[in-house]
């Protein structure tokens, strides 16, 4: 960035005071007056082209950028961070420096009195953030995250936790302490609720934790990986601003790493937009380790939420508007009641739904999937999508006549059956969605529900033969490669004797949910 300067600047009682006014001023970051953003630790000018990102002078319990060295090099670890993910976006650190006629400058051969980070600007309205605010975040956005945090999981280090518990603990002291101190007028019952289920949950997935560690699941991960977090850059979402002034936060299970992003997917929209996510991430990493996992989500999602009401207080304290401030107040209490709820018991259930090829199993089960078990809602287990991922092809390849054969079927079952079993022993809910046309894949799946002492229900999908093979006809874009030839087979095999609760699934999607729900209320 070329070198800019303003008038003399005026040092009050805070010297970032002055930087900060500066940086407000036309012409300094970009030709008009940037837009200025502020978070409980930074302060970020953004113009047409370019953005400026200073480090709050503040110490907090986590973070300590007391002195002009520390935000320093908290800047330079800023740029580190970020290259695995958003390369593109960070350009530098730049010195605002002071000459000797007392004029600030952005660059230049001055004292330093503050260091930024510099980056292109992206406009407003690209945040994933904004879009799930303004409901411009649709399902394909969600799919493609979902892709981009288990690539970039993935491609993490592998970390060797000193103490995994120990860590999870000290957050959630760090957590208490923070809620109270800020003046949150929080419910102190409450906040005890949250203590004594949030060390529980930790004691009683001690060996888990420590599992999930030694299976190297404990990595450098982005560590504060929210919408807000996530931009829309050259048409993909791109994670950035990961966390630089704490390798202890950062580094953390990956699962921990997602939750953040799943419950604020769910604060900011609805379970069901967290629960899309949840899926494709689950069939995108596609390991078992990642379901026997999911006992820890119940304790990661009420962590992370109560971290965001730590947040919540400590910008409450910073606010100079009594408005302001008493919002933010308002905030942490709600994160705190969403971390609790968390942590409330949910015992997993067993759902399948079943059907011939065209029936609408596919956007009943994901319908479905949000209202069942813990959050963010059931496990989605979906034949054909189980099927590509054994193969290891993408979900909308089309599969050669061949892949289809009664052991490659049996295979596919199997692997249902063993992903359902780890969801459910780790107590969440699964919902299953195959065809089921045989009696022995059926009764395999009731089978393991009473083995696992997990309840059972499940629903079987009718349409006329016309409709089913109109509805394959008209598919684009989707994981099954079933046509209207494959239904006629179908037809032509039968399915014995079914005993499951019949649902008349030839209306439109809305009419089949409703007449599901009923029948599952009913048991």
């Amino acid at each position: 960035m070329a070198k800019r300067t303003a008038t003399t600047a005026h040092f009050g009682r805070d010297p970032q005071d002055a930087v900060v006014a500066f940086l407000n001023t036309p012409g300094i970051v970009g030709d008009d007056v940037p837009r200025h953003i502020e978070t409980h630790i930074a302060h970020v000018f953004v113009g047409r082209e370019r953005a400026l990102k200073i480090k709050r002078a503040v110490k907090l319990p986590y973070l300590d950028f007391s002195s002009l060295e520390q935000r320093r090099a908290a800047c330079l670890r800023e740029i580190e961070v970020n290259q695995p993910t958003a390369p593109d976006l960070y350009l530098g650190v730049v010195p605002i420096t002071v000459r000797e006629d007392g004029r600030l400058a952005v660059g230049g051969a001055g004292t330093a009195i503050e260091w930024a980070v510099e980056m292109l600007a992206f406009a407003a309205g690209n945040l994933l953030s904004e879009r799930a605010r303004d409901g411009r975040l649709t399902t394909e956005i969600l799919l493609e995250t979902a892709d981009v945090v288990a690539r970039m999981h993935a491609c993490a280090a592998p970390q060797t936790p000193i103490d995994h518990p120990g860590e999870m603990l000290e957050i959630v002291d760090d957590v208490v302490r923070a809620c109270e101190t800020t003046s949150l007028g929080a419910d102190p019952e409450q906040l005890t609720r949250f203590v004594m289920a949030a060390r529980g949950a930790i004691d009683r997935h001690h060996e888990l934790l420590l599992q999930r560690g030694a299976e190297g699941h404990v990595r450098r991960c982005h560590g504060d990986l929210h919408l807000a977090n996530i931009v829309m850059w050259r048409g993909h979402p791109t994670p950035f601003d990961a966390i630089e002034f704490s390798e202890q936060i950062a580094t953390v299970d990956t699962l921990y790493d997602l939750a953040f992003l799943l419950m604020d997917l769910e604060h900011a929209m609805n379970r069901a937009a967290a629960n899309q996510l949840f899926n494709r991430y689950l069939w995108r990493v596609g390991e078992a380790e990642s379901l026997r996992a999911l006992a820890l989500l119940p304790f990661y999602l009420s962590l992370r939420a109560a971290i965001r009401a730590m947040v919540a207080g400590e910008r409450a304290s910073l606010a100079e508007d009594a408005a302001a401030a008493e919002q933010d107040r308002r905030a942490a209490r709600e994160y705190l009641a969403m971390a609790c709820r968390y942590l409330a018991p949910h015992p997993p259930d067993l759902i399948a739904v079943g059907g011939l090829s065209g029936s609408g199993k596919s956007t009943l089960a994901a319908a479905l999937a949000p209202e069942f078990g813990a959050a963010p809602g059931a496990v989605l287990l979906r034949s054909d999508l189980e099927r590509k991922r054994m193969l290891g092809v993408a979900s909308t390849d089309r599969l050669p006549a061949e892949s289809y054969t009664p052991a490659s079927a049996e295979a596919v079952y199997a692997r249902i059956l063993a992903r359902a079993g780890e969801a459910l022993t780790a107590g969440h809910s699964v919902i299953v969605d195959a065809v089921s046309a045989r009696e022995e894949e059926r009764s395999a799946l009731c089978d393991l529900a009473q083995r696992l002492g997990v309840g059972f229900r499940a629903l079987w999908l009718d349409a006329s033969d016309e409709t089913l093979k109109q509805r394959v006809a008209q598919r684009v874009g989707d994981a099954s490669d079933a046509t209207p030839d494959v239904v006629e087979r179908q037809i032509a095999r039968g399915t014995g004797r079914i005993g499951w609760q019949r649902i008349d699934a030839s209306g439109g999607a809305a009419e089949t949910l409703a007449q599901a729900q009923a029948a599952l209320s009913r048991g």
